[in-house]
């Protein structure tokens, strides 16, 4: 009985994995071959092994920003070598989470590094001010060579290019994350406009204002990185016992996957694991809004 559960269940990871070769490269691999019938007069290369090609497929998308691709293909080899098919579900499971974890991480960059060109269009239309120009010609040679507008860019040039409404552009500009240094370059432009206060001083005192905050943020997160590298040690702690556990020859995988205790163990595992990561995150998180 258990011989026909392991070949069924190798049978479902071979399976898994066909389909994940026809979603990396088929489609691909049947478009070059199309290509080369009607170039070359029907003779086709064999090419590189299949293997080789799905690995290959894997890195050019994790440059791409696809490597949560690399769950299902661990669920895929510990499913070979456990003969069981909770593996592969379970790196399946796992894609999505990673996903949103990555696009999660690609949105904070994005917003340091818009936030850092609100802060250089604070230091360069300064500069631009004190060379001598009026404040719209100085935002229309600031916003040239800086990111701060972002996608609201073309709105705020158009204000400062034709007189409207610069400090309302720049307030909707600010909506855009990372992008909330902008309300404080509004303060300024309509302080500087309506009542005629220096703008360059004011651009300066924000731009102050801006980098202390950045230094902040940057310092708090340097503190939060020997939490973060714990909860990462302890997450991989039941990998480095299952691996022990086979060095030793106790055969883990075949106990956990193949006999109700430990089904029983490995799903409390997995849910305490799980809540672990969750609680451990969510205090990173609180802490860096507080």
């Amino acid at each position: 009985m258990s011989d026909v559960i392991g070949e069924t269940s190798m049978g479902a990871a071979l399976v898994c994995l066909g389909a994940l070769v026809r979603l990396l490269g088929g489609r691909h691999c049947g478009m070059r071959r199309a290509r080369l019938l009607l170039a070359g007069g029907g003779v086709v290369a064999t090419g590189p092994p299949v293997w080789e090609r799905v690995l290959a497929e894997l890195r050019r998308r994790r440059g791409q920003g696809g490597a949560e691709w690399w769950a299902l293909v661990a669920g895929l080899a510990v499913a070979v070598l456990g003969s069981s098919v909770i593996p592969v579900v379970a790196g399946a499971a796992g894609v999505p989470v990673l996903r949103r974890m990555r696009l999660a991480r690609q949105a904070r960059q994005a917003r340091e590094r818009r936030a850092d060109a609100v802060i250089a269009l604070c230091g360069a239309l300064a500069g631009e001010v004190r060379a001598g120009r009026q404040p719209g010609e100085a935002l229309l040679r600031a916003a040239r060579d800086s990111g701060g507008l972002g996608d609201a860019r073309a709105a705020v040039v158009a204000s400062a290019r034709f007189g409207g409404d610069v400090p309302g552009a720049l307030a909707a500009a600010a909506g855009q994350p990372g992008a909330e240094g902008l309300l404080g370059l509004a303060a300024c432009w309509r302080v500087a406009v309506d009542q005629g206060a220096g703008l360059a001083a004011g651009l300066d005192r924000l731009e102050g204002a801006l980098r202390a905050e950045r230094d902040q943020r940057a310092d708090l997160r340097a503190q939060l990185s020997g939490a973060r590298a714990t909860a990462v040690l302890l997450a991989a702690l039941p990998a480095l016992g299952l691996l022990l556990g086979t060095a030793m020859g106790a055969d883990p995988l075949r106990v956990l996957l193949h006999s109700g205790a430990g089904l029983a163990c490995l799903t409390a595992g997995a849910v305490l694991e799980a809540a672990g990561l969750w609680w451990a995150a969510r205090i990173v998180r609180r802490a860096e809004a507080a």
